[in-house]
């Protein structure tokens, strides 16, 4: 093989290596999420232990060889409930990212097409709805639904709708002022198919990169309710229900509120590291 030969081939390996040479702090986030994902598809496969049945006898016990994260106080294993409540926490904070990302996206975006008054009077709701602060509505929410995973992901759903709309209808804005949708235009192509084929294609990298913020958002509001008792009921182990049932321990048993909060904090900023990250090459 000549010299020429093995630079193509070199360039070719460093092409293909490239997307996988992340920086440390983006490959940390990535390997943060993917674990927290997969203990919330693959529970049984991280821990031996039920995490609603206690021990006998084992009430508090501190981290140890057998209890890794320590035990609460009914002798149930927290890392087994740490695990088995990462689907709750990371379900419904997807629940409440998706509601926000379809029906805010697709209010922003009929409002950016729409433009003049009708684009005036849509955001005008939007406006109101930023106005109400996000904890206030969601509990208006979750009272008018019950009580529950689903209705707090809902609730907080409800809540991130505006967001999603004002940054959606803003980036239709900017798109459809530039030159090569008046090209579009000029070239004979209608209302719906230049939006459906130019205008949306180069609007939604921002949203789909603001989603992932919100997904960290969703997390701590989540979390949030359960602390209040809004969200997920007991025995449930759900993040937020874990830090609310370990504050009265605090003194004894620093380990129930810990390693919890610490999980939440991980996947929160590994989220936000994902957007930032995503939002500045967009």
């Amino acid at each position: 093989m000549t010299i020429l030969d093995l630079s193509h081939v070199r360039a070719r390996r460093t092409r293909f290596l490239r997307p996988l040479s992340l920086p440390p702090g983006l490959t940390l986030a990535w390997l943060t999420l993917l674990l927290a994902a997969l203990w919330a598809l693959f529970p049984s496969l991280f821990t031996a232990f039920d995490p609603l049945t206690g021990t006998p006898g084992a009430q508090r016990l501190p981290p140890g060889a057998e209890h890794w994260l320590g035990t609460d106080q009914l002798g149930r294993d927290l890392y087994a409930r740490l695990v088995w409540g990462a689907s709750h926490t990371l379900s419904g904070a997807l629940v409440a990212v998706a509601l926000g990302l379809g029906a805010g996206t697709l209010y922003g975006v009929i409002a950016g097409a729409a433009g003049g008054r009708a684009e005036q009077w849509l955001m005008r709701l939007v406006d109101v709805l930023l106005a109400i602060p996000g904890l206030l509505l969601a509990l208006c929410v979750i009272i008018l639904l019950g009580f529950g995973t689903v209705n707090a992901a809902l609730a907080v759903g409800v809540t991130s709708v505006a967001n999603f709309a004002r940054l959606a209808r803003a980036e239709v804005v900017r798109v459809r002022h530039t030159d090569y949708i008046e090209a579009a235009f000029a070239c004979g192509g209608t209302f719906f198919s230049t939006l459906w084929r130019h205008i949306l294609p180069n609007s939604l990298t921002s949203v789909l990169a603001f989603a992932a913020l919100q997904f960290g958002n969703a997390i701590l509001a989540l979390s949030t309710l359960s602390f209040l008792g809004y969200g997920t009921p007991p025995p449930t182990p759900e993040w937020g229900l874990l830090i609310a049932e370990g504050r009265n321990y605090l003194s004894t048993a620093w380990w129930l509120t810990t390693f919890p909060g610490l999980a939440a904090i991980a996947v929160v900023l590994a989220a936000n590291t994902l957007s930032h990250h995503y939002t500045r090459r967009a």
